[in-house]
Formats: structure tokens, C-alpha cells, sequence
């Protein structure tokens, strides 16, 4: 007899259903988030399961860590692609368990990569420098529209980082919510810089990586980001389907010349499209075949549209050269 399971997880209890060959339930109980319980009741079933999917939650990691060390074979779920008969009237969390095994069983379940747990924490420790990077941009900019409306001097953002940045002559309130604004950038810089150093003491580039420095505007840190969130870039079938995860192709559906709606602009990973954003800023200042690419896109729309579209040229770059270990050529991702 062979068996199927489905976990619908929730931040603090978990549906847990087992099915067989001809979709009936041979098990179903809601438990708490505890791993022992779980472990408890899917020992019955440890030598005929062929698989257990998991919805991937934002709390997933302790699940499928612990059930994996146990040897069970686990699917993650990507519940964003999971479709449900349109005129279903009622669901609950039993039958949405039930429905994960249901297409585990029939060979159709959309799966999610379960990233190796290994270097996991590091990828995560980069989000929060992500993180803490926008907030330190937050009170740069807070500071610098501040000082500016005050008393009509525009200073570089280059100027505030200085630690020893005089500020012009402003009544003390002013002057107090400024140096408040300053002090949190500086304390959060503070930190940034040794999260950026954990992490790269911690894990180096692969020699696949590596070639990622190529890449105009593609640093360590950058390039770090970039390998932790992509993984093996052989689950990427092409350059449009890695362009796509990293969120840098747009979501529309036209027919006919007319538009039709839009797609999930959520669909992907928002971390690499932070990264390569921030690599095409980089690009578009330092490597002139970049800088002409954007003023003509820019032209025809706008400084947005135009960035994003120098982020996908690097995204689609970066898997041709990753797949085929070839270094970066400006003049083949914009040709004059």
C-alpha cells in the first residue's frame, strides 16, 4: 500500500492528512507546531509514504528541516501555481490538506526549491542587510529633505555619511531632529558593516559565482546576494525564466495588441530583483554601452521603466553566463 500526505501549516498548528492509492483518508488530525507530534503520527505510515507536501508559509523551515533529517521525502509547496475547482462552495483547512496529497498522488503538485539548510541562515542574513539598508536610506533621505526645505541647501547624500558632517545653521528643534537622523543612519551603518562581514568571512563565491564580478556594478557583497538567492541556476530552463524569478520581466497578458489584464508582478524572488536594481544603478554610471542603453529607453519612457529594463539584460546575462562559464561582454547585452 502506498500513501500520501499533505500538511496545510498555520503559524501555530498544522492539518496533517494521509491518503492512499484511491484518495481515501487514512488519517487527518489538526496538531500543534510541534516537530515530536508530527514525527509521532507519520510513524505508521514511515515505510509506505511517498512523499509529504508542505505549504511553503513563512514558517516552513522547521518542518521540512526536521522531517527531512528523518529521512521522509518532502515537497514544498508553491501555493501561489495550487488551483482549486472554481466553484468549490466550501474549503477548510482538512480538504486543502487533503487537496496537497490529492495532487501529490497524481503526479501534479506545482513544487517550490527547498534551499539547502547549510547556507540558508547566511542567504537570510543578507536579507536583513537588505533590510537595514533601505532604513538607513529612509533617514538619509529624511535628513537630506529636511535640511533642504530648512533652508533651500540641497547637500549630497555623500556629504551626510561623513562622520564629520556639520549641519548649516537651523533653529535647535531642527537641529535636533536632524542630528536624531543622522545618529540612527550611522548606528544602522554601523551594523550593516558587520552583517557584510559575518557573511563574507562566513561563505565565499564558488568558482561559478565568481564570474558574476564581471559584470560591471556587480561587487562582492552583490554578487553574494545574487549566488545565495539563485542556487543551482540548472532549475532555471532559460534566461526569460531566470529573468522572470528575479521579478524583472513585466506581468501583462495582451491579445491582439490590446491589453488584457496582469499577471502576479509578486511572482519571483524580490531579493534578486532588489540586487539587480541595484546593479543596473551601478552599471548605468560606470559602463558606458549600459549608460546609452538607458538614456535611449529613458527617452521613450521613463527613468523607471528604463532601469528595470538595464536590471533584465543583467539578469538574463547572468544565466548565459553562468550556464555556459563564459565572462561578461557589454557589447553582446547592448549591442549598438
Amino acid at each position: 500500500m502506498t500513501h500520501y500526505c499533505g500538511i496545510d501549516l498555520h503559524s501555530n498548528n498544522h492539518v496533517v492528512i494521509v491518503i492512499d492509492e484511491e484518495d481515501k483518508r487514512v488519517f487527518e488530525k489538526r496538531l500543534n507546531n510541534d516537530l515530536a507530534q508530527t514525527l509521532e503520527v507519520l510513524s505508521p505510515f514511515r515505510d509506505t509514504l511517498q512523499g509529504i507536501a508542505v505549504e511553503s508559509t513563512f514558517n516552513w523551515y522547521w518542518l521540512v528541516d526536521g522531517l527531512q533529517e528523518q529521512g521522509y521525502n518532502l515537497q514544498l509547496v508553491n501555493t501561489a501555481a495550487v488551483k482549486q475547482y472554481d466553484g468549490l462552495k466550501y474549503s477548510d483547512d482538512h480538504h486543502d490538506a487533503f487537496h496537497l496529497a490529492h495532487l501529490m498522488r497524481l503526479g501534479i503538485l506545482p513544487t517550490g526549491y527547498i534551499y539547502p539548510k547549510e547556507q540558508r541562515a547566511i542567504r537570510d542574513l543578507l536579507r536583513r542587510r537588505m533590510s537595514l539598508v533601505r532604513m538607513a536610506s529612509t533617514q538619509l533621505i529624511s535628513v537630506q529633505s529636511q535640511i533642504w526645505r530648512s533652508t533651500g541647501i540641497r547637500i549630497k547624500s555623500g556629504e551626510l555619511r561623513k562622520s564629520d558632517f556639520i549641519a548649516p545653521q537651523v533653529d535647535g528643534y531642527t537641529h535636533q531632529a536632524i542630528h536624531a537622523g543622522l545618529s540612527v543612519y550611522q548606528s544602522i551603518q554601523h551594523e550593516i558593516n558587520a552583517l557584510e562581514e559575518s557573511a563574507l568571512q562566513a561563505v565565499k563565491l564558488t568558482d561559478a559565482f565568481k564570474i558574476l564580478q564581471t559584470i560591471t556594478g556587480i561587487g562582492k557583497v552583490l554578487g553574494l546576494t545574487i549566488m545565495l538567492e539563485t542556487g543551482d541556476i540548472s532549475r532555471f530552463a532559460g534566461a526569460g525564466n531566470f529573468a522572470s524569478y528575479c521579478r524583472c520581466v513585466d506581468s501583462k497578458r495582451t491579445s491582439n495588441g490590446k491589453n488584457k489584464g496582469q499577471g502576479n508582478a509578486k511572482a519571483g524572488n524580490k531579493y534578486l530583483s532588489w540586487a539587480y536594481s541595484e546593479a543596473a544603478h551601478f552599471a548605468v554610471r560606470f559602463e558606458p554601452l549600459a549608460q546609452r542603453f538607458y538614456e535611449r529607453k529613458k527617452a521613450r519612457t521613463n527613468g523607471i521603466i528604463a532601469i528595470r529594463a538595464v536590471a533584465r539584460k543583467l539578469a538574463r546575462a547572468t544565466w548565459m553566463m553562468l550556464k555556459h562559464q563564459e565572462p561578461y561582454d557589454a557589447r553582446l547585452m547592448f549591442p549598438g
